[in-house]
Parts: C-alpha cells; structure tokens; sequence
C-alpha cells in the first residue's frame, strides 16, 4: 500500500521553502497525494450551479498539497517526478471570471460576469452537454519545488515550475526540477480533467480534484537545467515561463539547444538551426503572471543520429 498524503488542512497558495513539511518521502518511494479542486475545496457540489464572487478569492487559487519534504534533497540536485496515475473525482468546472483570461478588462472587470459550467466526468470523457463528450486528458496544472529565496503564488510560475499547465505533466511522463532547498519542497495540484492550448479563458481547463500517484528520485542537476523539463514515451520538452510571451518561446528553444549540446553533444549553433527544422512548439497558457510556452523533439531522431 503507497503512502496517501492527505490534502486535509495540506492546500497552499504559495511554493515556499519556509513551511513545515505536511509528510517526507524516500528518493525512489511511490506515493499517493491527495489534490484540491480550483476553487474553495468542496465548493463544487452539482450539475448547474454557479459560481458567486464568495466562493473564489482572488490570487488564492490553484491550491496545491505541499510542501512534501524529499530526503536528501540538496541544492544543486535535480528532482524528478514520474508521473504513474491521475484518479479524477466526478464532478469539474470550467469558468468565466471577470478580469481573467486572455480578454481582461482590468478597469471594470465586466466582460461577461461570472459564468460557471459544472460537468461530470465519467466513462472516460467530460460530458459537455447530453450531447458532446470529450475524452479526458488528465494533466497537473501545479507542479514544482521551493523557489530559490521567498515564496511564489500558486497562479504564478517561474525556474522552480509553479502553475505551469503544460499537457504533458501527465500520467507516464517525467518532470524535472532543480533543487534549490534542503528537502526539496514539493508541491502538487491544480489538476485538469482536459486543457486546450493556452487555458484561454483563465479558469479555461476542467478544474478538477484528484489523487495522484507519483515517485521521486534524485540526480545531480545538469549544469544548465534552469527551467523544468519534461520526457515522454517520445519526446524531451523544455519549458519557458515568462513575459511578453516571445520570451517564454526564446527561454524554451534556449533551454533544448542546452540540452541537446550538453547531452548529445550537438554544437549550439548547429542545435538552434536544427531546431528550425525539427521543434514541435506552442503556448500552454497566456493567462498565468507569466506565460508558459514548451519546446519539444523527437528523442529517436537524436537517439539515431546523435546518440
């Protein structure tokens, strides 16, 4: 039986290393954490209800379970996270919110009122109305450790990852992260039933509950491991979390020519023009602090001819 850490009194709205652990666990240990929904947890209750301005607080959202102490843990380590499983519970929303989104009118926040869409999720797929399904893609939108010195909100992102709402934080894929604090400091939340690309409308995804089950383990962190990274069954991803979003996309192709000189040994310069020619790219979400954008390539390609 994996250890269960409770979301219990566990929700935070701030990846700090100054908070007291809630649990420890061994590098190589499977685990289960418990996760709230986007909202104040509980808050969802029915198909048809709707949001009031009570029920959500503003920045204190996108709680995540933490912190979650890795032993060992140092600076200059690299975290990586597996993802094994993502149980979603029954019920998610998705909503408009004024003032949220890639539309904000931040002088009146009008736009067009809270508007709240409950949705079952079941058999698979997110049922929309009786008759559009869409088939779950499970993701966590929060993932990251302690940043470097302070505290960073949970709606933001940065180095130390946070709430970067990347598709591919998802069931059989690997997150990296460099340590920056004793322990680690590991965070978990804000998971997503479904996300389209770049959560257009703020609270864009199905914002769900779930239990996830995870492992850890640590290495010595690349020398330029500055942003978190990513493998999948196919590819390696890097990610860029910044503003305007053209730096987001600069900090990501950055990061993956590092990578591919460092461990294929494939010149910078020949890495960043190989990159136009190969890199898979896109934004995530436009609606955080800072902007999320992924750079990814094929492993095999680089397994074929650089490995």
């Amino acid at each position: 039986m994996s250890k269960r850490i409770s979301k219990a009194g566990n929700i935070k709205y701030a990846l700090s290393g100054d908070d007291k652990f809630i649990a420890s666990v061994e590098p190589g240990e499977t685990f289960v954490v418990e996760c709230a929904i986007n909202a104040n947890d509980g808050t969802i209750r029915h198909l048809g209800q709707q949001l009031t301005e009570a029920d959500v607080t503003m920045p204190f959202v996108n709680g995540a379970t933490g912190p979650i102490e890795v032993r060992g843990a140092k600076p200059g380590d690299m975290l990586r996270l597996d993802v094994v499983d993502m149980q979603l519970d029954k019920l998610g929303f998705t909503a408009l919110w004024p003032g949220i989104g890639m539309f904000p009118d931040w002088v009146r926040r009008k736009e067009f009122g809270i508007q709240t869409r409950v949705v079952e999720v079941k058999e698979g797929h997110v049922h929309w109305n009786e008759h559009l399904r869409l088939p779950v893609k499970p993701m966590i939108g929060v993932a990251g450790v302690a940043p470097v010195h302070g505290a960073v909100l949970t709606v933001d992102n940065g180095p130390h990852g946070g709430n970067l709402d990347v598709q591919e934080i998802t069931t059989g894929n690997s997150i990296f992260f460099r340590v920056n604090r004793d322990g680690a400091h590991l965070f978990l939340g804000d998971c997503h039933a479904i996300q389209g690309d770049g959560e257009c409308n703020g609270m864009g995804a199905i914002e769900i509950a779930a239990n996830l089950t995870v492992k850890v383990s640590l290495a010595k962190a690349p020398a330029r491991l500055n942003h978190p990274r990513i493998e999948t069954a196919t590819h390696i991803c890097t990610l860029g979390c910044a503003r305007p979003l053209e730096d987001a996309m600069r900090i990501a192709f950055e990061e993956m020519v590092y990578w591919m000189e460092d461990d294929w040994k494939i010149p910078a310069a020949e890495g960043y023009m190989l990159l136009g020619q190969i890199a898979e790219a896109r934004c995530t979400q436009v609606v955080n602090p800072k902007y999320t954008y992924i750079c990814k390539v094929e492993r095999s390609l680089l397994e074929r001819y650089f490995g």
